[in-house]
């Protein structure tokens, strides 16, 4: 099976399994994880960070991100495509009553300076909630795996730093966009007060995120990691996962940009699919179905009888993308089938 519904469908290489039984192991709710700890300190220096914190999922480590930043009925401004306000089951609502304020993210992923200006509350006023958290996203998922320079975070941190307002970035993608954009993450995250880093999508570990930020929101951040249920013991079983990826992943990534880069050229040159390729930024491709007579459920299905995978976004609307599972060699067998289902 060619699995390309995400970069979360990466399993574990053999040499990442063996590096994973022999890591060393203690109770890391005791602090006592030696794994868990020399990935903390690994990724900490690799962000410029001064702490970081092991989690189970990018999702609780957004949430807690959210929840260190914010208190009960405060505001966060957030993209209307956001992971953490489209994805996440409502989590900063349901968990911390934390009101969210959408404003349109644009193709890119940014989201207009005078839009988030004019999002920031009047203070002082009852009739609002308090503007305590923006939040933002690279690479950004939903507008086409986009990567975002510095110049945007730049911008945005002066208007945050005039009204003392904090950055959390959700960087799942993070390393994506470092390639992509050939700077390091820590030069792509210092304007942002929090982050969050996903180990399972294009580093390939099997589960885990990152928080990271200074010492006394990580301590913070700690506390609420343990009333979430995030607390884990041995967790230096998955830990080691991180540090192996962190070491032997990373620059592997640009193979994936490559390969998304020809499978959309070669998808595009099939009559009734459809594709932007100025918007295949990374290793995310959007592909839309204007084949009328091959309804998008018997796309999938046929797709699926010929060993092949893909994310259906509704709309004729569908998604792919390349990861460490998927090799160049691939890139031919997916197209091969693609015309045959498209009579191309």
């Amino acid at each position: 099976m060619i699995d390309l519904r995400s970069d979360t469908v990466t399993l574990p290489t053999n040499k990442m399994k063996q590096f994973i039984m022999d890591s060393p192991l203690g109770d890391d709710v005791y602090g006592e994880d030696p794994s868990v700890n020399l990935l903390q300190n690994k990724i900490a220096k690799i962000f410029n960070k001064e702490s970081a914190l092991f989690v189970p999922s990018g999702t609780m480590a957004n949430l807690i991100s959210v929840l260190t930043h914010c208190n009960r009925g405060d505001e966060v401004i957030l993209g209307n495509k956001s992971h953490i306000f489209f994805y996440e089951a409502g989590g900063i609502s349901a968990f911390g009553g934390v009101h969210s304020h959408q404003i349109n993210n644009n193709d890119d992923g940014t989201i207009n300076i005078n839009d988030i200006v004019s999002a920031i509350r009047k203070k002082g006023d009852d009739h609002f909630p308090k503007t305590k958290l923006i939040c933002l996203e690279n690479t950004h998922n939903a507008c086409y795996g986009s990567p975002i320079n510095t110049d945007f975070f730049n911008e945005v941190k002066n208007i945050a730093k005039k009204h003392n307002i904090p950055i959390h970035l959700d960087g799942a993608r993070i390393f994506n966009a470092a390639i992509a954009l050939n700077k390091s993450v820590d030069e792509l995250t210092k304007d942002c007060d929090s982050v969050s880093c996903c180990l399972s999508k294009g580093l390939s570990a099997p589960v885990g995120s990152v928080i990271l930020g200074n010492k006394n929101f990580i301590s913070k951040a700690k506390s609420l990691r343990k009333a979430l249920g995030g607390g884990m013991r041995q967790a230096g079983l998955i830990a080691s996962a991180g540090i192996f990826s962190l070491d032997h992943m990373v620059n592997r990534i640009k193979d994936d940009h490559s390969n998304a880069k020809i499978l959309a050229g070669k998808l595009n040159l099939i009559k009734n699919i459809e594709i932007n390729l100025n918007q295949v930024h990374t290793n995310i491709i959007f592909i839309y179905n204007r084949d009328k007579t091959l309804s998008n459920q018997d796309m999938l299905l046929s797709l699926e009888k010929n060993n092949i995978k893909i994310d259906y976004k509704g709309n004729s609307k569908f998604r792919l993308v390349t990861h460490s599972s998927f090799k160049k060699e691939d890139i031919n067998t997916v197209i091969k089938v693609f015309r045959k289902i498209f009579k191309d």
